[in-house]
């Protein structure tokens, strides 16, 4: 073992071999291939955060009655490691990242971990894989730091203790069909999440609760599922697991405001960011599933585009419903969500300057 700085680092002892390493990046898929190490943080009532390590990443010994098993305690974030033209590597806005988990802790009663370990813990994680992370165009080192509750007692409460790691997956191309643009599905049956709910948090609960309408969009033949409000069931929300933008003839912008029911997105907000660099008027205000269909079929609607860590930015192409069947557009990608796409895919690669300083290299 040795030391690296707050972490303890402990070496695989038998990592992959550089060649059969190579073979997996060449076309990892998405979230299947896992890295050597993880980083594991502990915290207990009395002692706070302690045993802080990068270690051979493993199988975690838990009891039946853990409590992240019964009452779902549990949060997560999912950020990108990319690799550079000079051989070095970056993360994008880690401290967004963390800020947000912190949001997500308080809102499930858990221990908030400090946001610069946070930061610390994904830096040494991707500097002990170094070598996993792709150099292929489009692929990333995909980073998934995540808390459970860890007590072991079957009473409703909050855990007393906590278990924080993170794990790192080589990625491609999220979705898999190739197509210019994906098809949706307008959810009437299902919502994601009501006012004063954990909408806003990035928690497990939000996600199982999204995989029924995800089911019902497959079975429709569509790629993803959009939310409607839980109260009037009519605005537009996010997608199962992204953000939504609108594109207007006039060259303007619109996504559904954060109003405590929809994740606030890094990458949404950073393409706010771009669009109004690159001289976008872009809005922040209701848009409803009528509207969205009235302007696309009168063509004042010219693109739609989800956003996300995963995904990046996917153009819409189509949305199907019970009651409803439009296309926007000609049904393929459109100029500006293609023009945001490549403005942050270039920033994030280091391809082109980064003016808000939201790089940060790691080696």
């Amino acid at each position: 073992m040795t030391s690296g700085g707050t972490f303890l680092i402990e070496t695989h002892p038998n990592p992959m071999a550089a060649g059969e390493r190579e073979t997996l990046l060449k076309n990892p898929g998405f979230g299947r291939v896992l890295t050597d190490h993880m980083a594991t943080i502990r915290y207990s009532e009395g002692r706070g955060w302690h045993d802080a390590k990068i270690e051979p990443r493993k199988a975690f010994d838990l009891s039946p009655s853990t409590v992240v098993l019964h009452y779902a305690q549990e949060i997560f974030e999912g950020m990108k490691a990319y690799r550079l033209p000079d051989g070095g590597a970056t993360l994008f806005r880690p401290g967004a990242n963390a800020r947000r988990f912190t949001n997500s802790a308080n809102r499930l009663a858990m221990a908030p971990l400090p946001e610069e370990l946070f930061v610390e813990s994904v830096r040494a994680l991707v500097r002990a894989d170094r070598d996993w992370i792709p150099a292929a165009e489009g692929a990333s080192l995909y980073l998934r730091p995540f808390m459970i509750a860890t007590e072991a007692i079957l009473g409703v409460k909050p855990s007393s203790d906590y278990l924080f790691c993170v794990i790192a997956s080589p990625v491609g191309s999220y979705f898999k069909s190739g197509a210019p643009a994906v098809t949706l599905w307008a959810s009437e049956n299902y919502t994601r999440a009501a006012p004063g709910g954990t909408g806003e948090a990035k928690c497990g609960g939000n996600y199982a609760a999204s995989l029924a309408a995800q089911a019902e969009a497959t079975r429709e033949g569509c790629d993803q599922v959009v939310f409607l409000d839980a109260v009037e069931k009519r605005w537009i929300e996010e997608l199962g697991g992204m953000n939504v933008f609108f594109v207007f003839e006039d060259g303007s912008l619109q996504t559904p405001p954060l109003t405590g029911t929809i994740l606030p997105g890094i990458t949404r907000d950073s393409l706010i960011t771009l669009a109004r660099d690159l001289g976008l008027t872009v809005r922040e205000e209701p848009y409803s599933i009528d509207q969205w269909q009235a302007d696309a079929e009168s063509g004042r609607l010219t693109e739609a585009f989800a956003c996300g860590t995963a995904a990046v930015v996917t153009p819409i192409g189509k949305v199907k419903g019970r009651t409803r069947n439009f296309t926007i557009g000609d049904g393929g990608a459109g100029p500006v969500a293609a023009r945001l796409k490549a403005a942050l895919l270039d920033i994030q690669n280091g391809r082109a300057p980064d003016g808000h300083g939201w790089l940060d290299r790691l080696f």
